[in-house]
């Protein structure tokens, strides 16, 4: 999946259309971000008196749902872009010291093709 924790993310469809937000949590295998401030929903909870004082208190509790990935897309400076991927070269270093060359792989803007 190319969204990551703590990106910023634009709604792209559904009832949050044009929203923004930060990925506060992603679910890899439903194919699913949470959004913060984005598909908020609202949990009844009861009342559990297990644990003494530590027990939670019963009411609605108002907090984000998942979305499916497709209808976010990530945030560069003021516009929204497709994410792609490059492999660049770097150093690296073996725990006896010595240095070798490797490659990585990046994630690129395809609108500027910076690095994200």
């Amino acid at each position: 999946m190319a969204i990551k924790k703590g990106d910023t993310v634009k709604v792209i469809a559904g009832k949050d259309k044009g929203a923004e937000g930060k990925v506060i949590k992603v679910l890899r295998e439903e194919q699913r971000v949470v959004v913060e401030g984005v598909n908020r929903i609202k949990k009844h909870t009861k009342v559990v008196n297990q644990g003494g004082r530590s027990g939670t208190t019963g009411g609605i509790i108002t907090t984000e749902a998942p979305i499916h990935v497709s209808n976010v897309m990530l945030v560069e400076g003021d516009d929204v872009t497709r994410i792609g991927y490059k492999r660049v070269e770097v150093t690296k270093r073996r725990p006896d010291g010595s240095e070798y060359q490797s490659t990585r792989s990046v994630r690129i803007s395809r609108k500027t093709g910076k690095e994200i």
